[in-house]
């Protein structure tokens, strides 16, 4: 009887432990896993696309975007990115059944840090931040974290570490997603925990 509960308790914690998501790149299918507006890539690791100037004037001027379905609240996201020089924009973003939650937009400028209302007819976003000494490096990877507990959001990019607060980041979130515009992105290593 002490050998079964033993297990059964280590299953729990085992399964408390467990990633909400996992995705290593390794094959083209992922449960969860949408690839969308261009040709996704999945080799040794990574998803990697360039972006069909075609396919993002159909889209209405949106890029290539993988979307994991999820449903989650609180939760920690790792990623890496490795955009290549003529990428213009790398856009993370949690959304809710209603829309988007929060979001990070890498440009040539920096990283914008955005939150999005719930009460906002328009669903017009408010600014967190602009990190202008944040940005991604072409042809390098960059780690990405966020993690966003509560009304707060936890950004780590590379050695850069800052929370910011609003109330929308509480909201329950169904997907996350990781998009960009212009040139050729890869991602890796996307691991979402509890």
């Amino acid at each position: 009887m002490r050998t079964v509960l033993f297990l059964l308790l280590a299953t729990a914690v085992f399964a408390a432990d467990a990633p909400l998501l996992k995705d290593d790149f390794l094959l083209p299918e992922f449960a969860g896993r949408r690839a969308l507006r261009g040709d996704w890539k999945f080799a040794e690791g990574s998803a990697t696309c360039t972006q069909d100037d075609a396919l993002y004037k159909k889209n209405k001027d949106h890029g290539p975007i993988l979307f994991y379905d999820l449903a989650y609240t609180d939760a920690v996201i790792h990623f890496g990115v490795k955009p290549d020089a003529a990428n213009k924009m790398v856009v993370f973003t949690a959304n809710s059944a209603e829309g988007h939650v929060f979001r990070l937009v890498f440009s040539q400028a920096g990283m914008g840090v955005r939150a999005f209302p719930p009460e906002e007819k328009e669903h017009k976003s408010i600014s967190l931040g602009n990190e202008t000494a944040v940005k991604l490096r072409a042809d390098e990877w960059t780690k990405v974290s966020v993690e966003l507990r509560g009304t707060k959001a936890t950004v780590k990019v590379g050695e850069f570490t800052k929370t910011y607060e609003h109330a929308s980041i509480a909201r329950a979130k169904t997907n996350l997603s990781v998009g960009f515009s212009y040139g050729t992105v890869s991602v890796t290593e996307l691991v979402v925990n509890k």
